[in-house]
């Protein structure tokens, strides 16, 4: 498995001297020592920064936490990337609402078979949670614990050394992270989130991936392939 890219290795490397972070870590490998299943496995957590480094993202895709539930096997649904799951794992009710907006928005855009995001991820998506870990069928249990912090480091690195990339910031949650991003300098767009309870109140017709390469094209910068190749076997659906 490849490494964390160089610039994020670097910011990684910085925070993990931090007293916030060292507590986190110190918590989260306690509860895994103790028994504890915590999502995603530990050499997933941060996957979202192995694809592509700080001055190559292009889209940032903020989400809450990792999803909390298993797939077949008891394969964890989580892997590092907001909104993406494991190739074998069923597509969870927000990334099938983002599939239906894509289908809409994208000539073209066919959904596939799956719901692993790595080739969005490949071309400069950030797909990233402002909490990185979570108890196995407890929501949200491990915010508080010091992601958050680490996670506002992440968005402000972006906003001050990204040249400018498009924030798809969707609910409340990651609207209110975005606040102090530079919006002469990055797009930003929100709408609400698109679980089930809200994608109807806005998220449906938001248009976001295509106003995104919009904006990277006006830009200078390669819009993003959103379609996926379908899953067709285990083999070529591993991540790295």
């Amino acid at each position: 498995m490849p490494n964390i890219q160089p610039q994020w290795q670097a910011i990684i490397d910085r925070e993990a001297q931090q007293p916030y972070f060292i507590a986190l870590q110190n918590e989260v490998t306690q509860q895994r020592q103790q028994g504890e299943e915590i999502f995603p496995t530990e050499q997933d957590v941060f996957s979202a920064f192995k694809p592509c480094d700080l001055s190559d993202i292009k889209v940032v895709v903020l989400g809450q936490d990792p999803y909390h539930g298993v797939g077949k096997q008891n394969q964890p649904q989580a892997h590092g990337l907001a909104f993406s799951v494991h190739p074998e794992v069923k597509i969870p009710p927000s990334l099938a609402n983002i599939y239906k907006e894509l289908t809409a928005d994208i000539e073209g855009f066919s959904p596939p078979n799956h719901g692993n995001l790595i080739e969005w991820a490949k071309q400069g998506v950030l797909l990233i949670n402002t909490v990185l870990t979570v108890k196995q069928g407890q929501a949200h249990s491990h915010a508080k614990l010091g992601w958050e912090q680490f996670t506002e480091v992440i968005i402000e690195e972006i906003n001050q050394n990204n040249e400018g990339c498009v924030f798809l910031l969707w609910g409340s949650h990651a609207q209110k992270k975005g606040k102090k991003i530079d919006q002469d300098k990055h797009c930003v767009l929100t709408e609400v989130h698109p679980s089930p309870l809200s994608a109807y109140r806005g998220f449906f017709g938001c248009r976001h991936f295509s106003k995104a390469n919009a904006w990277l094209e006006l830009t200078g910068k390669t819009a993003i392939n959103w379609q996926l190749t379908n899953h067709q076997n285990e083999e070529q659906g591993q991540l790295f």
